[in-house]
């Protein structure tokens, strides 16, 4: 195996932004109170506030998964039923941390395209889900993936019209945003625009893999949920007690539009990516590609000598890889991909 390995593995993979670590570098001067009573992680209110142009409460947490389950164990009751896309993370991937923190809550994966919630299956699925009936678990809340577990993005025209059936029926709309800031900068519109105006109640915002640290957050718009937020972040072991250097990494994500920065970088690199792709014969892809992720189809035979190339990316299948640009991917390592993926095709 050629030790020049390329890593197309995940985002995750990625270093973190160099404002990042300074950011934590300031705060580590002098004392402060600790678990959110200090004055970074109030200046944190106070700019996201600013940059979501609402009155909101933030609450960062270590990880994106317990972003995911801790905003939905607030949205409802243990006998509930979120609704998601067949990919969604929380239904793949999180080990159904959803039912665990939110003591029983069901996930219930409906039709959709490219890992998109289908407007036509939610309504079909909402009309059919026995309101009442003590039989049946009760619709709480709606989960968007933005961007999409399949690389897509969500229009805001797409939120509004999910987020107006949800509400109809009293559901509480969660965006699982672990690459909101891909989805932001693809969209090029503002965070408002496709949250809160578009009808998102609570938001998980991911940092981590756009260059981030140790930290994402939970974003509330809603303040019903937020008064119940503490205790499930509590309860589940997921307060920061050093809160401000959890802050300072958030602070410095989206001060000077950092998070875009970031995200146009990654986003350049998949389209520079999958413009390469097209052009290659017998490599196919498998979604549209309008973050920093790409689902490419060709040969097992093809996949294989990538592998044993050096080349770092995940299967879906036999003749399916998934690849994910980062903040860090260069220009030449796309090309040295292109390299790879069209001598392993042509021999």
């Amino acid at each position: 195996m050629n030790l020049n390995t390329l890593e197309f593995r995940s985002d995750n993979c990625g270093s973190a932004a160099p404002e990042i670590i300074e950011a934590l570098v300031r705060a580590n001067q002098g004392c402060a109170v600790g678990y959110g009573a200090d004055a970074l992680t109030a200046e944190l209110n106070n700019k996201l506030s600013e940059v979501f142009e609402t009155t909101l409460r933030v609450f960062p947490i270590p990880t994106g998964t317990g972003a995911n389950a801790l905003a939905l164990a607030a949205t409802g009751t243990p006998f509930g039923a979120v609704y998601c896309s067949p990919e969604a993370h929380i239904n793949t991937s999180e080990c159904n941390a959803v039912g665990f923190f939110g003591s029983g809550l069901k996930v219930s994966p409906i039709e959709g395209i490219h890992g998109k919630v289908c407007p036509i299956s939610l309504e079909k699925n909402l009309n059919s889900a026995g309101f009442g009936q003590a039989h049946k678990s009760q619709p709480v809340a709606l989960n968007l993936v933005q961007a999409t577990d399949l690389g897509a993005v969500y229009s805001i025209d797409e939120i509004t019209q999910l987020s107006a059936l949800a509400h109809a029926r009293k559901l509480t709309v969660h965006m699982d945003g672990a690459r909101f800031a891909n989805a932001l900068a693809h969209l090029a519109c503002s965070p408002a625009e496709m949250t809160w105006k578009a009808g998102v109640d609570i938001l998980s915002l991911g940092v981590t893999k756009n260059g981030g640290l140790l930290s994402d957050a939970i974003v509330v718009f809603n303040p019903d949920i937020a008064n119940t937020i503490d205790f499930h972040l509590r309860r589940g072991g997921m307060i920061w007690s050093k809160m401000r250097f959890a802050s300072a990494q958030i602070l410095a994500y989206v001060e000077n539009d950092l998070w875009l920065r970031l995200a146009r970088q990654s986003n350049a690199a998949a389209q520079q990516l999958a413009q390469g792709i097209h052009l290659i014969p017998g490599a196919r892809l498998m979604a549209p590609v309008q973050a920093n992720e790409l689902f490419v189809e060709m040969s097992a035979t093809a996949l294989d000598r990538l592998a044993n190339q050096g080349v770092l990316f995940y299967r879906r299948g036999p003749e399916l890889a998934r690849f994910v640009c980062r903040w860090d991917t260069t220009t030449k390592e796309v090309e040295q991909l292109l390299t790879l993926i069209q001598t392993g095709l042509s021999t």
